[in-house]
């Protein structure tokens, strides 16, 4: 096991990153509560962006050395590339508890605060990343955020999700396993699944998740037949398109209209307008009435209008007189006419006019 860690070291030192990976998961096979090997594993695992491998491995050595401070910074480091500040603040804090000294630990600090402060809205600057000292060779070059390449464990179990507005419930479909084996870490945007049965291989399951999550209201179930996780979104409402972050999947977030500004739309419609032909007979009426005329028009009109207003009696008359008078009399007394036949009389030298109606 001596031989695989310096060579793993070895390795490192030369940028093999690959290979010093796979000489730490040898040596730790054969030695699994080693926290050394599981820290310089997750220091690896960073060079290669294998960012939620480093996070589970440092993880996994704190658990068992929570004194061991290039632990918590390792912790942290991933977790700033993953974008995850709030959890890589903590860790951070954590491991400057135990290296007081240790000036990096306040570096990271300061930057977890000011992109913190970015997410908030409080500061609109972009934020330097802090300039590494050589001392630390676990340090990565730069902090800048990559998306990782989630690559699981062999799926010894198969699982699955499903959610709701508020949360994401993760169901892995191990049966019969002790919950002392289980082991369930949340991070700000990070699940990572332990299952240790005596005797049997290790299961290992972390992804970066879709979204964020509220770690305080995050829990976990170890049933008969499976082991149930609930996930508090961090937004409600946000429709995870997958369990899993992918770097092209685009976050499209549920919208509500206030009632107070919604507007029901109008569509176009075949259906024919109402028409108000009351209306257009009232306006023709008007027009009619208000238009001036002269000569014969005017005439017409001014009888029209007589016409028009009469009662019955007064119809007849006009219409009896005017016809056998051949539209020389018109008379609207229908007791004068209507006993006896209207004769034209036109007065001497006065055009005849024919009045229509």
């Amino acid at each position: 096991m001596a031989d695989l860690e310096k060579k793993a070291k070895e390795a490192f030192i030369d940028d093999h990153f690959e290979l010093a990976v796979d000489l730490y998961t040898q040596a730790i096979a054969l030695n699994p509560t080693n926290p050394d090997l599981l820290a310089d594993r997750a220091q690896a695992n960073i060079k290669l962006n294998s960012l939620t491998e480093a996070v589970a491995d440092a993880s996994k050595a704190i658990e068992l050395d929570p004194s061991m401070a290039k632990a918590y910074l390792r912790k942290g480091i991933a977790c700033m590339k993953l974008e995850e500040y709030q959890t890589a603040k903590a860790a951070l804090e954590l491991g400057a508890s135990l290296a007081t000294e240790e000036s990096r630990f306040a570096n990271f600090i300061k930057e977890c605060d000011e992109r913190i402060a970015e997410e908030t809205g409080e500061t609109k600057q972009a934020v330097e990343a802090p300039v590494n000292t050589p001392s630390l060779k676990e340090e990565p070059e730069d902090v800048s955020c990559q998306a990782p390449m989630v690559t699981p464990s062999k799926p010894k179990y198969r699982h699955e999700f499903y959610q709701k507005p508020e949360e994401v419930v993760v169901t892995i479909f191990a049966k019969g396993i002790p919950a002392d084996s289980v082991t369930v870490d949340f991070g700000e945007q990070i699940l990572s699944v332990h299952i240790n049965v005596p005797g049997e291989d290790a299961y290992y399951f972390q992804t970066r998740l879709f979204g964020k999550i509220i770690l305080d209201k995050c829990k976990f179930n170890v049933l008969s037949t499976k082991v149930e996780i609930r996930l508090t979104k961090a937004e409600p409402g946000l429709h995870w398109a997958s369990l899993e972050y992918k770097k092209e999947t685009a976050v499209v977030k549920r919208i509500t209209v206030s009632s107070e500004i919604a507007q029901r739309p109008t569509y176009p419609s075949s259906k024919p307008k109402r028409v108000d032909w009351d209306k257009i007979e009232a306006e023709v009426k008007k027009e009619e009435k208000e238009e001036k005329l002269d000569g014969d028009a005017a005439l017409n009109k001014f009888f029209r209008e007589i016409y028009q207003d009469a009662d019955e009696d007064t119809r007849r008359a006009m219409q009896k007189s005017f016809v056998e008078s051949n539209g020389t009399v018109l008379s609207t007394n229908w007791k004068e006419v209507g006993t006896k036949t209207v004769e034209g009389s036109p007065p001497d030298g006065m055009e005849m006019r024919k009045w229509e109606y």
